[in-house]
C-alpha cells in the first residue's frame, strides 16, 4: 500500500484559547508519534491551500462569506461558545479543505492507495449554516462533493468514530441517497443529535453508545450497523472521519477504547475499500484531546493504512 500523509505549519497557527481542547499541541503530539522509523515509508506531503470556491461544494455561498468576515486581522474572536478564530484560521482552514480534496485527488488517480490528513480546525460539527463544535468548514462533506464533481464517483460512503456525533456531516447529507453517512458516538452527549431513528433518506445510519461501553460494544456497533450498510451501499470511496476522543483516556467523553479498536475498525474499512472501491480511502483527522492517547491511536491507525 501506498499511504500519503497530509499535514502543515499553517495547522499550528490556528490558536484557541488557554486550556481549550482543540489546540496546536494536538498535531505536534502526532507529528512526533509519526517520526518513528516504522514510519520511514509514509509519503509526506504538505496540502495546497484551497481556492475559497471549494467551501461551496458544502456550504452556501453567504455562510462562506460571514465565516470570512468573522476573522481577525490580529488576537482571537469566538465563532460560537466552543469555536474560535485566530489571524491564520482562514488560511489554516482552506488548507485543510485543500488537503482533503487533494486526497481524494490522489486515490482517484493513483498516487495513493489511501491518504491520511493530519490537519486543524477539523469539520464534521459543520453544519451547512452553523459553525459549531470547534468547526468550521466541514472538509469530510467537501471531500465527498469534490469526489462527486470531479471524478464522477456515484456512491461515497463516510463513516465517523468521533466521539462525538458528526451532526454537520448528517445535516449536509440528510435528503441525500448518493453519500452513506455512518456513526459511532456516545449518547447523550454533545451535541446531541445521533439518535438511530435519525435516518435521512435510508442513508444516514447511526449507531450511538452508552457511556462507558468498551471495546465488545463498540465493534459490535461496527458488525451489526456499519460494516452491512457499507456492504449493502458498495462506495466509490471510502471517507474516515477519524476522530480518536473515544480512547480512553479523552477527558470530553466516556467511551473506553483502546488502540486496538481503532486498528480493528481500520482494518474492516479497508477491507471494503478493497472490494469496493479500489482500495481508495481518505481519512481525515477530527477529535482527540489526551495528547498520548491521541498520539497512539493516530499511529496504529497509519500504520493499519500503510500495512494493507
Amino acid at each position: 500500500m501506498t499511504t500519503r500523509l497530509y499535514t502543515h505549519p499553517i495547522y499550528l497557527e490556528h490558536l484557541t484559547p488557554p486550556g481549550h481542547p482543540e489546540r496546536p499541541d494536538r498535531l505536534r503530539a502526532i507529528a512526533r508519534a509519526l517520526e518513528h522509523e516504522s514510519f520511514e515509508a509514509l509519503d509526506r506531503k504538505e496540502p495546497p491551500m484551497a481556492d475559497p470556491s471549494a467551501v461551496l461544494l458544502a456550504h452556501p455561498e453567504e455562510y462562506l462569506e460571514r465565516i470570512r468576515k468573522a476573522m481577525p486581522e490580529e488576537g482571537m474572536v469566538r465563532i460560537d461558545a466552543d469555536t474560535s478564530a485566530s489571524s491564520k484560521t482562514w488560511e489554516a482552514a482552506l488548507t485543510a479543505v485543500g488537503a482533503a480534496t487533494a486526497a481524494v485527488d490522489d486515490v482517484f488517480t493513483g498516487k495513493a492507495d489511501n491518504v491520511f490528513v493530519a490537519a486543524r480546525p477539523p469539520g464534521h460539527h459543520a453544519e451547512k449554516l452553523t459553525a459549531m463544535g470547534f468547526c468550521l468548514f466541514n472538509n469530510a462533506a467537501i471531500a465527498a462533493r469534490h469526489a462527486q464533481k470531479k471524478f464522477d464517483a456515484e456512491k461515497v460512503a463516510i463513516v465517523d468514530w468521533d466521539v462525538h456525533h458528526g451532526n454537520g456531516t448528517q445535516d449536509i447529507f440528510w435528503d441525500d441517497p448518493t453519500v452513506l453517512y455512518c456513526s459511532t458516538h456516545q449518547m447523550p452527549l454533545y451535541p446531541g443529535t445521533g439518535a438511530k431513528d435519525e435516518t435521512g433518506a435510508g442513508n444516514i445510519v447511526n449507531a450511538p453508545l452508552s457511556p462507558h461501553t468498551g471495546s465488545d460494544n463498540f465493534r459490535e456497533a461496527f458488525r451489526s450497523r456499519v460494516l452491512p450498510a457499507i456492504d449493502r451501499f458498495g462506495p466509490d470511496l471510502i471517507i474516515v472521519s477519524a476522530g480518536f476522543d473515544a480512547h480512553h483516556r479523552d477527558p470530553l467523553a466516556e467511551i473506553d477504547l483502546y488502540e486496538d479498536d481503532f486498528d480493528w475498525a481500520t482494518g474492516e474499512l479497508m477491507d471494503r475499500a478493497g472490494r469496493f472501491c479500489s482500495n481508495r480511502l481518505v481519512s481525515l483527522l477530527e477529535g482527540g484531546y489526551d495528547l498520548q492517547g491521541l498520539a497512539m491511536s493516530t499511529a496504529v491507525h497509519v500504520t493499519r493504512l500503510m500495512r494493507g
